[in-house]
């Protein structure tokens, strides 16, 4: 094999990462409250961009007419505000007769009430926490009582099974049947072993379903009613709204901080020397790279939501069963932009719309083959047909995973796996057919 030295020229195409396009970039995937934060971190290191406050409102009436167009659009977000809530001690604290305990008491209380998880279980071993806490375990013991006398009923449990228990005997006090299942028989209970429960315990199947009846109104996690923090809300990016000439759409730059250029600085300063004005005309081109990149993230934002607007029509006129199948890829190819565009534009941002509030990602699902072969069907759509069939089946003979496969295949032309079917039930929460027979 022989080598030889030489020269070639050889042409190929690069696109260079700039510092515009990088920041264009970044600009696009940063939903309102981002932009806000990155606007407000400039303005600190650029003395040309000045912040004007979006909160005062222009009080010139020619000025405010068009605003008060959208108004009532805008109200709905704002109504979406919580009053501040209480933490989740001062919920619980505010039950207790705080006068009728010992500083010991609040303290040991105080303490339990602080290691409650999310679904407001007491994790911790209380043995452990009675000797951190240099007491007594009786002392931990009767505290954690104290808890679990208050509401949400179940709160300060140890367990599911616990939070279950304390729920019966506060709801049912009598019922022995349910108390005893739960206390001796919790596991098997939950795998639906039944016959061996009803033999050994000398009671029906259908006792242990009323059983199980019952328990199904429970709440398996009380915490989760008490908010621990000021209720968060939603502010959407985009706004979609029904006129009389169709669906419109329309940006809400309310919360986005407005910027201008400030002229006093520069001119006070250009003439300066030869450094400061190297340092202003950096200044200068950072600030219109700005201004440029955020109009390129409102005219993409507004393409890419106009788009999704034209292919999901019957979603905003007749509700979420409609979505049609949608990838970013095929909506990416019809705006003739690059797939990572539209998910960069579509990542954290939310849109109202006449149905409702949602994250822009939503609009987007797989799709399933059709008997037919065309991929016409979502995941969505999928998800809602296998709801309404076990909604219908008959729980005394309830559906396996491969009768639904059948029937979706037979009744709507869906081509699904077994798998699939599996995956798509556990994800709505739907047990399996063993879980969902009854006995009646």
């Amino acid at each position: 094999m022989n080598l030889k030295a030489g020269l070639w020229q050889q042409q190929t195409l690069k696109l260079a990462m700039t510092q515009e396009l990088s920041q264009a970039i970044a600009l696009l995937q940063y939903s309102a409250q981002e932009l806000s934060e990155f606007l407000e971190n400039k303005a600190l290191e650029n003395p040309l961009l000045q912040i004007e406050n979006v909160n005062v409102q222009p009080m010139n009436p020619l000025i405010d007419r068009n605003r008060k167009k959208h108004q009532k659009a805008e109200k709905n977000w704002i109504e979406q505000i919580a009053a501040k809530s209480f933490s989740l001690e001062e919920q619980l604290l505010s039950q207790l007769n705080i006068k009728a305990l010992s500083r010991e008491q609040l303290r040991v209380i105080r303490y339990l009430i602080q290691h409650l998880d999310e679904n407001g279980y007491l994790t911790d071993d209380l043995h452990e926490i009675a000797t951190k806490l240099k007491i007594s375990s009786e002392l931990a013991e009767n505290c954690l009582l104290m808890i679990q006398s208050l509401e949400p009923v179940g709160i300060g449990a140890r367990n599911l099974q616990e939070c279950l228990l304390i729920q019966v005997e506060y709801e049912d006090p009598d019922n022995e049947l349910a108390k005893r299942i739960l206390t001796d028989y919790f596991v098997p209970f939950a795998e639906k072993k039944w016959k061996q429960i009803a033999k050994e315990l000398q009671v029906s199947l259908k006792d242990i379903q009323t059983v199980f009846d019952e328990i199904q109104l429970l709440n398996p996690k009380p915490g989760a009613m008490l908010g621990r923090e000021t209720s968060a809300y939603i502010i959407p990016d985009v706004i979609i709204e029904q006129t009389a000439e169709g669906l419109t759409v329309r940006m809400f730059d309310d919360t986005i901080p407005k910027i201008t250029f400030n002229d006093q600085y520069f001119n006070k300063f250009k003439d300066k020397d030869q450094q400061v004005s190297r340092f202003l005309q950096d200044k200068v081109q950072d600030y219109q790279w700005i201004l440029k990149s955020i109009e390129q993230r409102r005219e993409t934002l507004t393409r890419v939501v106009a788009k999704i607007v034209e292919k999901q029509t019957a979603f905003f006129q007749k509700g979420p069963q409609n979505l049609v199948p949608m990838t970013m890829k095929e909506l990416a190819a019809e705006l003739d932009i690059h797939e990572s565009t539209v998910s960069r534009a579509v990542r954290e941002k939310y849109v109202q719309t006449p149905i409702g509030t949602f994250t822009l990602k939503s609009f987007f699902t797989s799709t399933i083959q059709t008997v037919s072969g065309d991929e016409t069907t979502s995941s969505t759509q999928v998800k809602n047909a296998i709801s309404k069939l076990i909604d219908n089946e008959n729980k005394e003979k309830p559906l396996s995973d491969q009768d639904i496969v059948e029937q979706l295949k037979t009744a709507e032309g869906i081509v699904v796996s077994r798998r699939t079917i599996a995956k798509y039930r556990d994800q709505l929460g739907i047990p399996s057919s063993s879980k969902r027979k009854r006995f009646n």
